[in-house]
């Protein structure tokens, strides 16, 4: 009754803090990822990869 009477604070929660190492060795993988992985990829790989991801948007019934 008190915090709906605004006579009491409700309790929040806290937000969890993140680890600032893990941040920027997270930040470091996901700028690396997508151009490693590129990079890697044969032209034939690409391709097919092209195709199934404009199967997939383009294919759809509506």
């Amino acid at each position: 009754m008190l915090e709906s009477t605004g006579l009491v604070q409700p309790l929040q929660p806290e937000q969890p803090t993140k680890n600032p190492a893990a941040v920027i060795l997270g930040r470091l993988g996901g700028l690396k990822g997508g151009a490693a992985r590129a990079a890697k990829l044969t032209p034939r790989k690409r391709s097919q990869i092209a195709a199934k991801a404009a199967k997939a948007r383009w294919g759809k019934k509506r």
